[in-house]
């Protein structure tokens, strides 16, 4: 019968036989890859609006490729358009770089806008 640490070596050689294609695949949970995409649109939106929600996504995974939808809050007056496309290529490269998945599309979803008053603007009425 062989020893303990001989059985450890011999075992260790016949995983070493089985090419790396057919030892099995690694998945990245769908949340995973939320938490991801979240953290990328914090990462473009500098500062947020005081009383604004943080961005947060939902993500659909199949194979190697997400779905994204990210939703947030925007100060206004600002370019929410070109807001929204930077959180849209941020998001896309971070999850890319980070999952390697392939994201042919993200969402943005703009759930509420905060009025930015102007320093020295008046609240309320002039009289």
């Amino acid at each position: 019968m062989p020893s303990q640490p001989d059985r450890l070596g011999e075992l260790r050689r016949r995983a070493t036989d089985i090419a790396p294609a057919e030892r099995g695949a690694t998945r990245i949970a769908d949340r995973v890859v939320a938490k991801i995409a979240g953290q990328a649109a914090r990462e473009v939106l500098d500062a947020l609006p005081p009383d604004a929600a943080p961005p947060h996504a939902t993500v659909v995974v199949h194979h190697d490729t997400a779905r994204i939808r990210v939703s947030l809050e925007l100060d206004y007056p600002s370019d929410i358009g070109g807001r929204c496309n930077a959180v849209r290529r941020h998001v896309a490269e971070r999850v890319d770089a980070l999952a390697g998945m392939e994201v042919p599309e993200v969402a943005v979803q703009v759930e509420r806008l905060h009025l930015v008053q102007a320093p020295g603007a008046a609240h309320g009425r002039t009289q």
